[in-house]
Parts: structure tokens; C-alpha cells; sequence
């Protein structure tokens, strides 16, 4: 699921332009992809416990949450997932749970309190808490519905 996710990340990324019919192909699986985010966005709340450090599902929704902030720096598709329902607020929700499990225990979720003298811990989870707040930031640009909820 890791692969096929970098896949579309990569194809997602590209800088070619895109036909209407491969957008419509998008538009499908971004809706599938949020959904997916929705139902599994708590899952990277595992990887707090170092027991869990290598938890499929919770690398599924980091990748799933790279690939929907790629999704929504680009204009063609960034309008269709702000009017997604529930989309938004999974990714408030997942913010403030991530930040309380960072609060109260090490915080693997910001890079700045990864750093172990000179070396930077290789963690999954480094920098999530930064693309949730990029795909909140994305998901309110120019959407005053989106920004009063926030």
C-alpha cells in the first residue's frame, strides 16, 4: 500500500499538464484517498509507543497524508477536496491528538524534538504534525467556509 501510494504521489507530483480525463481519474482518487485518511488518520497515534515504531497502517496514513497535500497544491484539485465532508476536520482533529501525544510523551511528530545532539532520528513520523498543518493551511486557501471553521 506504501508503494502504490509514493506511486500516485509521484504521478500526482508530476509537472506535465494533465488531460480532463486523467483530473477526472484524480478527482476519483482523491475522494478514495481522503476517505481512507479519514477513517485512518488516528492510526499514526501508535507510533508514540516504540513498540508500534513499524505500524503498517499508521505508514499507510503518513503516505496518505503526503499524497493529499501534494493533491491539494494543485489548483484542479484543490477545489474539489475543500467542499469534501469531514475531510478538514479529520486533519484538525489529528492535529490536536498528535499534539497532546506529543505533550505527553517524546514527540516524534516535529522534527525539532527529533534531534538527539547531532544526530536527527530517521523516525516516520518526523514532520507529520507540519503536513497536517500544510493540508489545513492548503484546504482554507482562498475558501472562507473552510477558514471560519478552522
Amino acid at each position: 500500500r506504501v508503494t502504490l501510494l509514493e506511486l500516485i504521489m509521484a504521478k500526482v507530483s508530476e509537472k506535465n499538464p494533465v488531460t480532463s480525463e486523467e483530473m477526472n481519474v484524480f478527482m476519483r482518487h482523491a475522494d478514495f484517498l481522503a476517505g481512507c485518511f479519514q477513517e485512518k488518520c488516528e492510526a499514526v497515534l501508535k507510533l508514540t509507543s516504540a513498540a508500534d515504531a513499524e505500524d503498517e497502517d499508521a505508514l499507510v496514513t503518513i503516505r496518505l497524508l503526503d499524497v493529499l497535500c501534494e493533491m491539494t497544491s494543485n489548483n484542479g484539485q484543490l477545489e474539489h477536496l475543500q467542499v469534501l465532508p469531514g475531510l478538514l476536520e479529520a486533519a484538525i482533529d489529528t492535529l490536536r491528538l498528535t499534539h497532546l501525544a506529543g505533550k505527553q510523551a517524546v514527540n516524534i511528530f516535529t522534527a525539532t524534538h527529533a534531534m538527539t545532539g547531532q544526530e536527527e532520528i530517521l523516525h516516520p513520523a518526523v514532520g507529520f504534525k507540519s503536513h497536517l498543518i500544510r493540508l489545513i493551511g492548503n484546504l482554507c486557501y482562498k475558501n472562507k467556509e473552510n477558514q471560519d471553521k478552522v
